[in-house]
């Protein structure tokens, strides 16, 4: 059986700490186990283009795995000349880079590896809020640049505490920063979902739900999207919805880059309607060189927290999805398949309801 390892090189980097588990360097400490069980590994950070590694490996390929923050975009063409692929497996959470269409018709099992990084992108999204409110990377450039102007950081920066924050989304990750958030003291906690959170957790959390999206974009301060990537949500916040939003409102985004438009985002920063943006993902990773959130900045020089889609990759949550992607080769290996119900995207044709562990068409 072949296995094909997408994952991104971390050149020395993986020599100074080998807990950089998600590396072509490291390989999810995998190796030396896969071909313990007679099969073949074949790890390669080279993904894009018509004659990419990826593309001549995944040929023959029964097992492709990749990172979200690497991903190998397996896209219908590809998954047509793989003839032999049974198994597509997320090395993390989020599977949108696989099409998940053509993996049905093909019978093509996707699966991730749930709540391997939900502690992890909650932290970074309360991070993200604090460095965009308290007006940190400004502050921090100007030390670096040798100045002391106190005043030029302070006109812009505020307190989490007494502000409105909504999460679009409050499935793991979203539930985590609300109750992360509660200690802060901020004046409400709003959520949109399409279905409530248990009314016991809702109400030790303190949050409110609001069944309009609009409705709660216009009443908040700070708002976070943790929502998961789909048709409905492609370019989400794009110049009309962010329109909606209250002038000068700060945007976290750790979800998928694609759900917000990168230039209608750019252009609220310009014009003010947003104060900053923070986001961790991108669409296409990696970001080229010219993508208008590298250098976007607001009248008083901020409004760009930006990361290379570090939030759910921290050292602990690689070993965490490391051991992950071992259980569900073991459980295919064994032939039994029997997959943690959470971790099924797709399965034999089928969607999964995550919520229930059940197969339903969809």
């Amino acid at each position: 059986m072949k296995i094909v390892l997408v994952l991104y090189s971390a050149g020395s980097h993986a020599i100074d700490e080998p807990m950089l588990l998600g590396t072509t360097e490291n390989e999810l400490g995998l190796r030396k186990w896969i071909e313990s069980q007679g099969h073949e590994l074949v790890t390669t950070s080279d993904k894009d283009g018509e004659d990419s590694e990826l593309d001549r490996q995944i040929v023959d390929a029964d097992i492709v795995i990749t990172t979200p923050f690497h991903p190998g975009y397996i896209t219908r063409e590809r998954i047509a000349k793989a003839k032999n692929l049974k198994l597509c497996v997320t090395a993390g959470v989020g599977s949108d880079h696989v099409d998940l269409a053509a993996a049905n018709e093909r019978k093509i099992g996707v699966l991730e590896v749930t709540g391997s990084n939900v502690q992890s992108v909650a932290e970074h999204v309360v991070m993200t809020m604090l460095v965009l409110v308290r007006n940190f990377v400004p502050a921090h450039e100007q030390i670096v640049a040798g100045e002391w102007d106190v005043a030029a950081v302070a006109k812009d920066s505020y307190d989490i505490e007494g502000k409105v924050i909504a999460t679009v989304g409050v499935g793991r990750i979203g539930t985590r920063v609300l109750q992360r958030l509660a200690p802060f003291n901020p004046k409400e906690l709003l959520y949109y979902d399409y279905q409530p959170l248990d009314p016991q957790l809702e109400k030790e959390i303190g949050a409110r739900r609001v069944e309009s999206l609009e409705e709660m974009l216009a009443q908040a301060d700070i708002v976070t999207i943790n929502a998961p990537l789909h048709e409905s949500t492609r370019g989400l916040f794009n110049k009309e919805l962010i329109s909606k939003m209250k002038r000068g409102a700060w945007l976290v985004n750790t979800a998928r880059g694609a759900i917000c438009v990168d230039q209608d985002v750019a252009d609220a920063i310009a014009s003010g309607q947003l104060r900053g943006y923070g986001g961790d993902v991108w669409y296409p990773q990696p970001a080229p060189k010219d993508h208008p959130w590298r250098t976007m900045r607001n009248k008083y020089g901020a409004g760009n927290a930006m990361t290379p889609h570090i939030s759910g990759t921290s050292l602990d949550a690689q070993v965490r999805y490391a051991n992950g992607v071992k259980n569900i080769l073991e459980s295919y290996f064994s032939g039994k398949n029997d997959y943690r119900p959470e971790d099924i995207i797709v399965i034999d044709g089928d969607y999964a309801t995550k919520a229930y562990g059940q197969r339903t068409k969809k």
